[in-house]
């Protein structure tokens, strides 16, 4: 607890220091105390012999003295470890950095010239990236920080993982973390097999071991998800679909597909004299497909391979039977 208020205090210090005159409501706001706490702080401060003002009146508030300003700048390991994670708030915060983000950006700025100061809070009021995909709730991940700890500390780890055919039990070598379109993967090494790609909100149960293990020397995290990546898409591809698209299924491709869709739509054929047009969609397995069309609804007339159109109009067949007995 002491060293709680102790790192309160200092945030509370640079915040001053960085933002000049601010309320105690604000104080409160950006320490995520209550007011009556930020009286508290503020009295121990000024106790301690730093030059602390209360200015009365609708525009007061707290202020350092002015030309004031503290050197308690140096950085801990864990908030210069998180510092590496400021694009991604949500993300430090998902993995239990999420203070010390915070309280690292506060020193950095104090740290700086008063020029450059300025400079980084308009980036930081003006900037803001958020990792996650649109219209999806992102994977709730429980056991992510325990995750995170045996990666950073290169202990074993052992799970209880849920894979799309059964539940099982492994022992990992965990070799990083990475956050892709706003869920986390854990790449790891099974015991006698090689580096695979775990989604850790499938991790049902985590426990950091004691045994260290041997990071490999040649192993490079960006590298390796990269070559995963491009492996899973040359995979996930198994045939090409010709659809004929109305002008509104065409706008749709690239919302519905992604850059495929995109890519596609770019490379499509004149207007016939309806004003559809032909496209050359890559497509995965055949019931996949079949949903993917479905989803363009009567924008869309799938031209071929055979197979997609009969599996298609069996579809709609069976759609059509379907609310047919509800009219």
């Amino acid at each position: 607890m002491v060293a709680m208020r102790a790192d309160r205090l200092l945030s509370l210090l640079l915040l001053l220091q960085n933002r000049g005159r601010m309320t105690a409501p604000e104080l409160a706001a950006e320490l995520d105390v209550s007011v009556r706490t930020v009286y508290r702080d503020v009295e121990a401060l000024s106790t301690s012999g730093v030059p602390v003002y209360a200015d009365r009146g609708p525009a007061g508030g707290y202020r350092l003295l002015d030309g004031y300003r503290t050197r308690l700048t140096g950085l801990t390991g864990d908030e210069a470890d998180s510092l590496f994670l400021a694009g991604t708030p949500g993300a430090a915060a998902e993995l239990g950095l999420g203070a010390n983000l915070a309280t690292a950006q506060l020193k950095l700025r104090a740290a700086l010239p008063h020029g450059l100061g300025e400079r980084s809070r308009r980036i930081q009021e003006r900037f803001h990236l958020d990792a996650p995909a649109w219209f999806r709730d992102a994977d709730p991940v429980p056991h992510l920080v325990t995750v995170a700890e045996a990666v950073w500390q290169q202990r074993a780890l052992r799970v209880h993982y849920r894979r799309w055919n059964g539940e099982v039990h492994r022992e990992l070598q965990p070799l990083g973390l990475v956050l892709k379109g706003g869920i986390w993967y854990l790449a790891a090494r099974a015991e006698g097999g090689g580096v695979r790609t775990y989604r850790v909100s499938r991790v049902l149960a985590a426990d950091v071991l004691d045994e260290p293990f041997e990071r490999p020397a040649d192993f490079d995290l960006a590298d390796y998800w990269q070559r995963s990546s491009r492996r899973l898409e040359d995979a996930r591809f198994q045939g090409e679909a010709l659809l004929r698209l109305s002008p509104r299924g065409l706008r749709l491709l690239p919302a519905q597909f992604g850059a495929v869709g995109g890519a596609a739509a770019d490379a499509a054929g004149e207007p016939d004299g309806d004003g559809w047009v032909r496209v050359t969609l890559p497509v995965e397995s055949l019931p996949v497909a079949v949903h993917d069309v479905l989803r363009l609804g009567v924008e869309a007339e799938v031209l071929g391979p055979p197979e997609l159109r009969a599996a298609l109009t069996e579809a709609v067949r069976e759609l059509a039977r379907r609310y047919g007995e509800q009219a």
